[in-house]
């Protein structure tokens, strides 16, 4: 196996130094950018070794919107975080920017050949059979959902706590609220029960614990480079490659694909006799089982597209939603008068709510709580769970810019052309944290931002308030308005029940860079997510 490796990385070698030798740097030689680690790894080090955002917010300050970034052997990429780039990359030219090959194989690794792999008509097919699933109406109805499985987190911290002399306890958030949102994705979006708050030795709830921690957490640099490479090969060689090596990331990866395709052949096989008994659902399994019953090739997908969303959905509902609601626990414990202010705002709408005679909250009710609405765009803006997304030019393009930057010459240019294959690093986290969109305190917390907001917004980019964290335009979060719905319900039931306050622990908090952004402590990457808080019992008066 070793010796595969080496071969295919020599291979890699050849390939990228031809392609260097007939560079197209040129177009890029006069836009300021950091200077590379070496001329092996160029900036990747820099930007994926360190805690997410970090080079991305101290390359912003230095460069502005836009910057020259190394790949291995000297290649030029082109980061950047300047909201006309991204609205136009996102937006006006969509399909034109498609997703580079070696992250495509990355997501296949988690998601199998599903949505968030697909690329051109094949995206567009798919998106077009599951899009019916996913819109307002459909998502509204899933709020009960969502609400029940907040209230099983709160029945096991009670159970905890009232056991305790003070009822207070050091808890592990998101140890709790991730097999809890995997529960509620499963019934959401399959109508299936996964029992993974009942039971811990759930198969699929261990299968999904800590997966993207585990497979891209603290990468190395030969994983780095290798990922980076593999931009020449195939892409087909690639995930062939993933499929074959050895590593206990990569075992993991297959475990979870193994688990997970044998629950959806199951329930394909359910929904695929439910629908020739002329029964079934709105859940998106369902649809997507009627959709490839229809005559129309164009709305159908093939059963592996049907296994592959079933993995996608999952991963994107469960692991993005645990780990944004931690760190909006971890910002409320960081300010407990922001804590006070959501759980009066919180009670004033249930005393609301029980004087009118109802038992649940409603979209109507979450909508009416303004600091809640603020509060969770901040979340969004504050801690994008996924901080980059990666795209490369399919033709010669010239990207505009929102605000002009200043070229080694000395030179103001307003646009930037790029070559076709160019491969582009978007940042989600710098463009959330932009002081031209956000103003001057765009890396301070603060929800109030969103009340009457008098700074310059610039160009819509995102596709809720318009933070980038669901992306933009045709390749947006299919789910985003499930995402904060379910988030949205989370925070009302804990916060309403709980209260939050830091620990020593988590003074060691680190947002790990594991492709999505995970909250870890430093010095213990290898146990996986942690977010340490001290939890008690709210009071009611």
């Amino acid at each position: 196996m070793d010796t595969l490796v080496s071969i295919v990385l020599l291979v890699s070698f050849g390939v990228v130094y031809a392609l260097v030798r007939r560079s197209r740097r040129t177009s890029l030689a006069h836009v300021l950018g950091p200077e590379p680690e070496s001329f092996l790894m160029g900036n990747l080090a820099q930007l994926h070794g360190g805690q997410a955002g970090d080079a991305d917010f101290s390359w912003q300050a230095r460069f502005g919107g836009v910057a020259r970034i190394k790949a291995p052997f000297g290649e030029d990429m082109l980061w950047i975080s300047d909201p006309k780039a991204l609205q136009y990359i996102y937006q006006t030219s969509g399909y034109n920017f498609p997703k580079q090959p070696e992250r495509r194989a990355l997501s296949r690794l988690v998601g199998d050949h599903g949505l968030t792999w697909a690329e051109g008509e094949t995206h567009k097919r798919q998106r077009k059979v599951m899009l019916p699933a996913f819109g307002t109406p459909e998502s509204k109805a899933l709020l009960p959902v969502f609400e029940h499985y907040a209230e099983r987190v709160t029945l096991k911290w009670r159970e905890i706590l009232e056991a305790l002399p003070d009822r207070t306890s050091v808890l592990n958030v998101t140890q709790f609220i991730a097999p809890a949102t995997l529960d509620a994705i499963g019934e959401a979006a399959f109508d299936y029960k996964l029992g993974c708050t009942e039971d811990s030795g759930s198969e699929l709830g261990q299968a999904y614990k800590n997966l993207v921690s585990d497979i891209f957490a603290s990468p190395s640099k030969p994983k780095l480079f290798f990922t980076s490479v593999a931009h020449y090969m195939p892409m087909c060689l690639t995930e062939y490659l993933y499929d074959i090596l050895p590593g206990k990331s990569l075992d993991k990866a297959r475990q979870n694909k193994r688990v997970a395709h044998k629950v959806a052949n199951e329930l394909l096989e359910t929904k695929s006799a439910a629908l020739l008994q002329g029964k079934g659902s709105r859940d998106i399994m369902s649809i997507l089982v009627k959709a490839n019953a229809s005559e129309d090739e164009k709305r159908q997908l093939s059963h592996a597209e049907m296994v592959s969303q079933m993995r996608t959905i999952m991963l994107a509902g469960q692991e993005t939603t645990s780990n944004t609601l931690s760190f909006a626990l971890y910002e409320l414990a960081k300010q407990p008068m922001l804590q006070a202010r959501l759980r009066a705002e919180i009670r004033k709408m249930e005393q609301a709510m029980r004087e009118r005679g109802d038992a649940q909250i409603t979209v109507s009710d979450l909508e009416a709580m303004p600091l809640l609405q603020a509060f969770l765009r901040e979340v969004l803006r504050f801690h994008p769970v996924i901080p980059h997304n990666y795209r490369q030019t399919g033709r010669d393009d010239v990207i505009p810019l929102a605000k002009p930057i200043t070229t080694s010459k000395g030179e103001v240019i307003e646009e930037v052309p790029v070559p076709k294959g160019m491969r582009l690093v978007l940042s989600v986290a710098a463009y959330n944290r932009n002081e031209d969109v956000w103003g001057a305190d765009a890396h301070t917390f603060n929800p109030d931002r969103h009340f009457n907001f008098s700074g310059k917004r610039g160009p819509n980019v995102g596709v809720f308030g318009n933070v980038l964290t669901f992306s933009g335009g045709v390749r947006a979060c299919i789910g985003w308005r499930f995402a904060i719905y379910e988030v949205q319900a989370f925070i009302v039931e804990l916060v309403s029940n709980f209260e939050f306050a830091l620990t020593e622990e988590v003074k060691r908090l680190r947002r790990e860079n594991a492709v999505a952004m995970v909250p870890t402590l430093e010095g213990e990457a290898h146990k996986g997510v942690q977010l340490p808080l001290k939890v008690s019992l709210a009071s009611r008066d």
